[in-house]
């Protein structure tokens, strides 16, 4: 075995580590996206599958294996369909590429006062135990739930998010989706994730901010009603439990500098 191995790798050349490093990369990504989705439960099935059109070919069970091999033609054109939110997170992740990257990062003055103006009313509306869902914009348009909203077009502040949230209000009810430095609308509905690993005292607001985050590259800033807890959603996965400082913290490095995709991730851990 180790003969075998040592000859492998003394055929290979530069390009073919290259190709495995991609492979690699490719397939953690794959994998990455997949977690905690409905997605892995049917990759277990065609698993399943796979093996037992194997075992039966190798026991000479023919019409099992024959009924096992129609039913991959209409498993294969089956999968676009059944992965079709997968597909689609993959696609938009690849268009967020270098080639069509668009410039979401305020200059440093900018980010300073809008980060504070954040910060100040999640505080604000954490003490009175307001809820709050804020959705911070970045490469990917958010206009598809812009339209399901009250448009608004105004300078982000502490005062004016607040009041957004005051309950028995028109625009309380929803998300409220912030472009740059701007409020554009409120009252936005958000799709909810379907991951069914998550903490039992999440409600909609923290699911709503899981499901926009799966979908697009948005952070999701979340205020609990009943607990006061403030959140910060962001590539599907949700960090608790955040003070003032802790939470300019984490905005601050999303607007100064672009972060590599895996060291970005490694930062965040998935609530429980």
């Amino acid at each position: 075995m180790l003969l075998q191995i040592r000859g492998i790798l003394a055929t290979m050349n530069p390009l073919d580590i290259i190709d495995i490093v991609i492979v690699a990369i490719v397939l953690y990504k794959f994998f990455y996206m997949i977690k905690d989705t409905r997605a892995v439960a049917l990759l277990k099935g065609l698993v399943v599958l796979l093996v037992m059109t194997l075992v039966s070919k190798w026991f000479g069970l023919n019409v099992i294996n024959w009924l096992l091999q129609k039913s991959a033609t209409v498993v294969l054109v089956a999968l676009p369909i059944v992965f079709q939110p997968e597909l689609r997170r993959a696609l938009e992740q690849l268009g967020r590429g270098g080639l069509f990257r668009k410039n979401v990062f305020l200059s440093a003055q900018e980010a300073e006062i809008f980060i504070n103006e954040l910060v100040k009313s999640a505080v604000t509306l954490s003490r009175n135990k307001i809820g709050a869902l804020l959705v911070i914009e970045r490469e990917i348009g958010l206009n598809d739930y812009m339209e399901q909203g009250i448009k608004i077009d105004g300078i982000v502040s502490s005062e004016f998010i607040i009041n957004i949230f005051i309950p028995n209000t028109p625009l309380h009810d929803g998300a409220t989706i912030i472009r740059g430095n701007r409020v554009m609308a409120a009252g936005c509905l958000l799709p909810l994730t379907e991951a069914n690993n998550l903490n039992k005292e999440l409600g909609t607001r923290h699911r709503a901010a899981i499901g926009l985050t799966e979908q697009t590259d948005a952070i999701v800033l979340v205020v609990s009603e009943e607990t006061g807890v403030i959140s910060l959603a962001r590539g599907g996965q949700l960090l608790r439990y955040l003070d003032a400082e802790g939470l300019k913290k984490n905005l601050l490095p999303l607007f100064f500098t672009k972060q590599t995709g895996l060291s970005d991730l490694l930062r965040w851990r998935p609530t429980k």
